[in-house]
């Protein structure tokens, strides 16, 4: 099996040249979730590197296994990972039922909502955006422990501690 290190070194590899939106390497993203996560134990960082692997280069889950990712971390990062003709909303519901992949992606959903991740995009798509993350985390929030969401918003956005005290959390 990978060590955490391998799996770190596999995700920036896997995500070379790839930048989001603002230019900045992508790896910095998978990066800060993955530090998001850090309190729920190494699995869920392996997962939170790994998490747009499978969605947004040439790895499969497959040659993860293969690779020698756990099967508990591919597991997770599967059902976080975009199935082309799942509707978002169907798919955040989904995720919403699993305790482990609703942890990943409420960290991706915290750090993609962070305002200045999305200062560089176009007026639109920052409101749509904006929009669709709010409606996603009322979903993955309902589905988590308060304690659990408030340590990752901490850790990676505190400027949402309002809206989740705002919906009853902690």
């Amino acid at each position: 099996m990978l060590t955490l290190a391998e799996v770190d070194e596999l995700a920036a590899r896997a995500h070379a040249g790839q930048t989001d939106k603002n230019g900045v390497p992508y790896v910095e993203h998978v990066r800060a979730v993955a530090a998001g996560l850090t309190a729920f134990g190494e699995a869920a960082v392996m997962a939170g590197l790994l998490h747009d692997v499978v969605e947004d280069t040439a790895w499969t889950a497959g040659a993860l296994r293969a690779a020698g990712v756990p099967a508990g971390v591919v597991r997770v990062v599967e059902a976080v990972t975009n199935d082309p003709g799942v509707p978002y909303e169907e798919k955040v519901r989904r995720i919403a039922g699993d305790p482990e992949a609703v942890l990943v992606k409420i960290t991706d959903n915290a750090h993609n909502s962070r305002r200045d991740r999305a200062a560089g995009l176009a007026p639109e798509s920052r409101e749509r955006l904006a929009a669709k993350y709010r409606a996603a985390r009322r979903v993955l929030w309902a589905a988590a422990d308060p304690a659990d969401v408030a340590a990752i918003l901490r850790a990676v956005a505190p400027e949402l501690l309002a809206e989740l005290r705002e919906h009853g959390g902690a």
